[in-house]
């Protein structure tokens, strides 16, 4: 299947550690990754997402482990383990599932023709895909990768901000749980 995307449909992903990074178009900064360190050592990221010009909306606070692994993850009122949101699945090498504000179970899974990250929902269907790409300088930032969503794949709620939101914070999470062996 390969879903006719709006290019306003790729967010492009600034740096190599996702927890302190931005995903842009050609409308601006849509995300933004912050990553702070306390006086006694807790590690926490706030996802921002923009919602007009000077203006951005808390997404999740991500409270990392003492020891630099995943901890706890708060998105609007709910408060959950990062693990859950990127749960193993035996099924595949490799995939990481998680149940989405819908209540669908979604999967990252890599893809076995390419080096792209394909989210597909309980279906199969790929509603996004993260795709690596060569460190490209921008003025915002170095770009290592994009975030592709299909806006008419699957149930077409890909979009719609709760969803959104959860699939940025998931693909955050799948990113660094690479990165660092997790």
């Amino acid at each position: 299947m390969n879903p006719l995307n709006n290019p306003t449909d790729v967010l492009s992903w600034t740096n190599q550690d996702p927890r302190e990074s931005q995903l842009f178009n050609s409308w601006g900064i849509q995300y933004r990754f912050s990553t702070v360190v306390s006086p006694n050592g807790q590690s926490t990221t706030t996802l921002w997402r923009t919602v007009r010009a000077n203006k951005e909306d808390r997404v999740a606070k991500l409270e990392w482990a003492a020891n630099g692994g995943l901890g706890r993850a708060v998105i609007g009122k709910n408060a959950v383990p990062m693990s859950d949101m990127v749960r193993p699945d035996p099924r595949y090498q490799g995939a990481r599932i998680f149940n989405a504000p819908d209540g669908l179970t979604y999967r990252w899974r890599p893809s076995s023709t390419s080096p792209d990250v394909l989210l597909e929902d309980g279906g199969g269907t790929v509603v996004a895909l993260f795709r690596p790409t060569r460190p490209t300088r921008y003025q915002i930032g170095d770009v290592y990768g994009e975030l592709h969503f299909y806006r008419n794949a699957g149930t077409a709620t890909i979009m719609h901000p709760p969803i959104m939101d959860t699939v940025t914070v998931t693909a955050m999470l799948y990113r660094f749980c690479k990165a660092f062996g997790l």
